[in-house]
């Protein structure tokens, strides 16, 4: 296949116990995840708490992420979902300002269950693409209640040469196939749900996202290490630890405050959640947790050190 296998964490970002930015504790996390060799996106709105961010929170996330990560692994900026072409031209410009590699330009969230037409999506993407000349990865994601259609991805990237990549988020394998197919192969394409690589990678897709690398980065890059090799007995060993600890990790629907309980029970910098996410504080909860990462061999050995 044409694409370089490749995977690629959402990084979360840590808090200390005020809600202020940890800035060491990136650090960190960051060395982390570039000593597993991980692609590494950064202020996402998800695993990132990128809702969040002050803009001048947003600009130091994106300076530390260069100082740590920048020529030693892929480091990519990936926002929020803007409610104007506005917002994100105001984000390509801090991103731009950065050095980063690249970032992402998230679908149009017009707020209100609003889904705009297939013609006012394009214009949207023209609006952004034509000002901005950062390096830029199309999300198509399930979060803003549309997918982009596939003709108007495949216009836009042919429109738009800095165009790298899209992120497809989706739980609608037909789509996924279908974008697959259609994107041209210099266009990079990562599935955004974790347990959709087998299939991404089956089609011809690049790799995969995951907030799950946060905590075991390497058994991500394994994953794409033993498609590159083609040993893919070994490839489907790593693919369903991953998903198995992913499904009984979240199990409880946790999300980033669990992915970040399960660090700090791991010994390694993950931080506080900040408000209106709520940190893992129940006893039962934080058991149930330590016992799931021990039975997948995770025991605590980290330190911010």
């Amino acid at each position: 296949m044409a694409r370089d296998p490749s995977t690629f964490v959402i990084s979360l970002t840590p808090f200390d116990r005020d809600e202020r930015l940890d800035e060491e504790g990136f650090r960190v996390h960051l060395r982390r995840l570039a000593a597993a060799g991980i692609g590494v996106y950064v202020g996402g709105a998800g695993s990132g708490e990128g809702y969040t961010l002050e803009e001048d929170e947003v600009r130091r996330v994106l300076d530390i992420a260069v100082e740590e990560l920048k020529g030693v692994v892929p480091v990519r900026a990936m926002g929020v979902e803007p409610r104007t072409h506005r917002e994100m031209l105001r984000f390509a410009k801090i991103v731009e300002e950065s050095g980063i590699d690249a970032m992402q330009v998230y679908s149009l969230d017009v707020g209100h269950l609003g889904r705009p037409s297939p013609e006012e999506i394009e214009r949207y993407l023209n609006d952004v693409l034509s000002v901005s000349s950062v390096p830029a990865i199309l999300s198509t994601h399930y979060s803003v209640g549309y997918f982009i259609p596939v003709d108007v991805l495949v216009r836009t990237v042919e429109a738009h040469r800095h165009v790298i990549g899209v992120n497809c988020s989706t739980l609608d394998v037909n789509y996924l196939v279908a974008v697959a197919e259609a994107l041209p192969e210099r266009v990079d394409l990562h599935a955004g749900v974790m347990s959709q690589a087998f299939v991404a990678l089956s089609v011809g897709a690049s790799g995969f996202l995951s907030t799950e690398g946060n905590v075991v980065p390497e058994w991500c890059v394994a994953v794409i290490d033993n498609f590159r090799e083609g040993d893919l007995v070994a490839m489907s060993r790593e693919f369903g630890r991953l998903v198995r600890l992913s499904a009984r990790l979240f199990a409880t629907g946790g999300g980033i405050a669990t992915t970040k309980s399960a660090l700090e029970i791991l010994g390694y910098a993950g931080g506080a959640p900040r408000r209106p996410r709520l940190a893992v504080e129940n006893a039962d909860e934080r058991a149930r947790i330590a016992a799931v990462l021990e039975d997948f061999g995770l025991v605590p050995q980290g330190s911010r050190d």
